[in-house]
Order: C-alpha cells, then sequence, then structure tokens
C-alpha cells in the first residue's frame, strides 16, 4: 500500500485509522498474537495515536495484542512511564487497554535472550568493507517467539550509527543482546558519526538488517515521520525492509536543515526527554557537521544531572575522546564495551592522537552545561559551563556572527549546503 501523506487540512487520527484499515488487512492479526514493538520516551512521535487507532481496529479479534518497549540498553520504564509513552489514562489503561501487556526489554540478563544465529566473519568483512572481520552473536529477547507475528511501530529520524533510525533498528538494539549492540555501534564511530548520520545505505544499516534476517518470524512495521512540530507527516507500511525504505526520504526531506556556512559557537538546548547524557549527546551529533574547526557546541540540559544511569561508571572511567584515541591504544581499550566507546567518540567529535606524545587534538570543543559538577566534566574531558550564566536569548539572531542557537536539538540534522 502506498504511504499516508497526511493533509493538514482533515484530522489526522481519521487519516490513519482509514489508512491502517487497509494497510493491515492481509497482516493475519485477528486469532493470533502479535508483539508491538515501540520506543521508550526518547524519541517524539505520536506513538499513542498510532497505537489507539491499530487497536481499535484489531483488539478485540487478536489472540493477543501485547507491547513491548525496545530500550536497546536504556533502562526500563514503569507501567505509569508507559502509559504516558502510549498517551493512554490511567482508566482507559484499566479498561479499554485492561489486556494489553506491557513488557520491558532486558538486553543484560542473558536468561531473557535467545540466540538466533551470527553473522560469520566472511558476512562481517563483506558487510563492514573489510574493516572488521569477525564470528558476531546475534541474540534478541525470547519472549518475541511466544508471538505469530511481530509489528515495529516507531518513527525515523536521521541517526549517528545507522544514518536513519526506523525499521529494523528496532530491533537491534531494540530488543537484542549485547554482543551485536556493541559491534555495530562501534563500526558506526570507526567509519565515524558524519560520515554515517543522514546517510540511507551504510555498514551498519546492512549488519542490521543482515541480523534481523535472522529471526524467522513474520515481521511488519509502520514507520511514523513527524513535521518539524512533531505532528505526523508521513506514515509507511509493510515490511520492516519495505516500510522503512519509503519513511527515510520524507525524513531527510523534513529532518535536515541546511547551512550556508559553518559556526564558532552553537548553543544546543537539550529537550528534557533526554534525561542522561547518553541520549542527550544527540545534541552533538546532529550539529556536529555545520560546527566549525575549533569552536565550540554547548550542550545546554540545566535539568539533567547524571551521565548514564546503564553505563555511567565505564563513560566516567574512559572519558570521552576522539575515535583515534581509543584505535591507536586499542590493547588498552578493546575489552571496554564497545558501545559505551562509541558513544565516547560520537560526544567528543573529530579529533587526532600522537600516541608518542600522548596529545589529544579535537576539531573542535564540547561543553556541557548541565547539572553534571565541573570536577566530573573536566574528567570526563568535556568542557564545563555553569547553566545559570546562560540565557538562550544572548544566542538568538547571531547566524552571521558564527553564532547558533537551536532550542530544541536532538533530531533534526544539520548540514552544510556545500555537503549536498
Amino acid at each position: 500500500m502506498d504511504p499516508l501523506l497526511i493533509n493538514q487540512n482533515k484530522d489526522t487520527a481519521v487519516q490513519v485509522r482509514e489508512w491502517l484499515s487497509g494497510a493491515t488487512r492481509n497482516w493475519n492479526i485477528a486469532n493470533r498474537k502479535t508483539l508491538l514493538i515501540v520506543p521508550d520516551q526518547t524519541r517524539t512521535a505520536p506513538l499513542g495515536m498510532l497505537f489507539k487507532a491499530f487497536c481499535e481496529l484489531w483488539l478485540e479479534s487478536a489472540a493477543a495484542l501485547d507491547v513491548m518497549v525496545a530500550l536497546g540498553t536504556h533502562p526500563p520504564m514503569s507501567e505509569e512511564a508507559i502509559c504516558r509513552r502510549l498517551e493512554l489514562t490511567a482508566r482507559e489503561r484499566s479498561e479499554r487497554y485492561g489486556k494489553v501487556s506491557f513488557l520491558n526489554h532486558d538486553w543484560s540478563d542473558p536468561a531473557a535472550l535467545k540466540t538466533v544465529g551470527k553473522l560469520s566473519r566472511e558476512t562481517i568483512k563483506d558487510l563492514s568493507g573489510g574493516l572488521f572481520s569477525m564470528d558476531v552473536e546475534v541474540q534478541v529477547n525470547r519472549k518475541i517467539f511466544d508471538y505469530d507475528q511481530i509489528l515495529i511501530m516507531g518513527p525515523v529520524y536521521p541517526h549517528e550509527v545507522v544514518g536513519f533510525s526506523g525499521g529494523n533498528k528496532y530491533l537491534f538494539p531494540g530488543i537484542s543482546g549485547a554482543e551485536i549492540i556493541n559491534f555495530f555501534h562501534w563500526l558506526g564511530a570507526v567509519v565515524t558519526s558524519p560520515a554515517i548520520i543522514g546517510r540511507a545505505h551504510t555498514p551498519v544499516r546492512a549488519v542490521v538488517d543482515r541480523a534481523a534476517a535472522l529471526i524467522d518470524i513474520p515481521k511488519f512495521c509502520l514507520c511514523m515521520v513527524t513535521d518539524h512540530r512533531g505532528d505526523l507527516a508521513v506514515l509507511t507500511g509493510g515490511t520492516p525492509e519495505k516500510a522503512w525504505a519509503e519513511a527515510w526520504p520524507h525524513t531527510e526531506r523534513l529532518h535536515v536543515t541546511f547551512k550556508d556556512h559553518a559556526f564558532r559557537q552553537i548553543l544546543s538546548c537539550a529537550p528534557e526527554m533526554y534525561d542522561e547524557l547518553w541520549v542527550a549527546g544527540k545534541c552533538m551529533y546532529k550539529l556536529e557537521p555545520v560546527l566549525a574547526d575549533g569552536g565550540e557546541l554547548i550542550i545546554y540540559a540545566p535539568h539533567l544531572s547524571k551521565i548514564s544511569d546503564t553505563h555511567g561508571e565505564r563513560i566516567l572511567k574512559n572519558g570521552y575522546h576522539c575515535r583515534d584515541f581509543f584505535l591507536k591504544q586499542w590493547e588498552r581499550y578493546k575489552t571496554e564495551p564497545w558501545g559505551v566507546l562509541a558513544h565516547c567518540t560520537h560526544v567528543f567529535g573529530g579529533g587526532q592522537y600522537d600516541p608518542t606524545s600522548g596529545v589529544e587534538t579535537p576539531r573542535a570543543r564540547v561543553t556541557l552545561a548541565t547539572q553534571i559538577p565541573e570536577n566530573v566534566c573536566r574528567r570526563l574531558n568535556l568542557g564545563y559551563r555553569d547553566p545559570s550564566g546562560i540565557r538562550p536569548e544572548d544566542f538568538a539572531d547571531r547566524e552571521e556572527e558564527g553564532i547558533l542557537l537551536v532550542p530544541r536539538a536532538g533530531e533534526m540534522l544539520y548540514r552544510l549546503k556545500s555537503a549536498k
């Protein structure tokens, strides 16, 4: 079925329900058990509207219609938090959606995972363009095999590791085990975020799709593309590969902003849905392409007080550094979680490292204006600013001076026009 292009002059919910009725008619949902795979609270999308429209069509006739949050390595969500994500009131949860089970993925519990195969060293060498040659075990949440099929339901945005999010990325890393997560995040870091972000066909996407092919149950997908306000603009459906392929060109159209020149200073304001640096790092990733050499990007998040509930100790141990800092000292760092190392390079950005002198030279500076104390920022190898001393309005309307204010950073990708 063709993508749904939302007519803003008509009721969006009505358009979605009418389109879903046709798009899902042949998905064999009635009398079968379907597991919905959905994102956590760190992705903007009208997920509640889509969830309710789908349930209106199929909840009564399905043998089961449950929800699993594709957390990757993010912390679990409470019942109340999942209700907020799905835009459900307490009454709706207990009455209309009372038979829907809510599940959190747990990447760290071996008992919660099932091995579905491996990607051979020959496959990895081919998919990575020769950057790696190693076997990679592929594990996913074993609960998915209690269902007749799975349905991925989530938005598509430019993404620093895979190019564009969505599709099979809600399986890897969404509901997968550590080995495949760590591998492809580090693959993306070695290629580098600026070379991947906002690109459709990347080595990481190839790895994710190949891993998904090892899951031998029917898989469907509904991909959402939002406009700059977060309202639904496009909805696609089909297999994860088909739905994603039809969605990303619309994301490229709606979520890439082009600038004439780079900026010497950027105030990148993190929305409150980024409640730890692990996810607020997106405020760097999406703006690195327009950050001038020698410039400063400030992650402004007065609400943010922690690095990461899951990975904080490891990040604090290793610090934020450029890619070559780790690669040129690989014997020292190779046993660290590769996904953590990848995050550390993505937030730090480009740079050089001389192993002889031990000197690291960043391409530009990243400064935190958060509740994370100055001494911790220094230990992390990042700059520090007191957020109480920053007024975002002082950065507004100064682009000709080389200063850029981004009031809600993290989802819109910025690029130079010369890089089109």
